[in-house]
């Protein structure tokens, strides 16, 4: 039986998961560079790596990133104040150890942020300036 909240909606025609592929794309001064941060903060390889694109995937999933050159890239502010370039999403990692995953997100060249907002969750600045969260979840907390 579905639950009341679940919410079933008709997909774009032609669309045939799990075979057609969703993915994200961020823009950066340096694909190639950003690729193989993500590749090692998510453990995923990299599929296409061109000086203005680039791409990283898990290996039995349809979804990856792409990281597409933006030479007039415009770092985002974390938090934003009035004027300023907002992040316009953000990536969310869940981990099993906080404090080892911030070390290697650091050690591969992220930024802790200085502004974090909540306890379970840390803000990371990569290497191209965009915000991403590394969280644990509250069930793993509880084990």
């Amino acid at each position: 039986m579905r639950s009341p909240t679940q919410h079933y909606v008709q997909m774009l025609p032609g669309r045939t998961p799990p075979h057609d592929y969703f993915g994200t794309v961020i823009g950066t001064p340096d694909p190639r560079g950003l690729a193989r941060f993500y590749a090692e903060v998510l453990g995923w390889r990299i599929h296409s790596d061109e000086d203005d694109w680039a791409t990283i995937a898990p290996e039995r999933a349809h979804v990856y990133l792409g990281f597409q050159i933006e030479e007039e890239h415009a770092t985002p502010v974390w938090p934003s104040g009035p004027g300023d370039q907002q992040m316009q999403m953000h990536l969310d990692v869940e981990v099993t150890d906080l404090e080892a995953a911030v070390a290697e997100a650091v050690r591969l060249g992220g930024t802790v942020a200085p502004h974090q907002p909540q306890d379970e969750v840390r803000v990371i600045i990569d290497p191209s300036g965009h915000p991403f969260c590394v969280y644990v979840s509250p069930s793993d907390e509880e084990d």
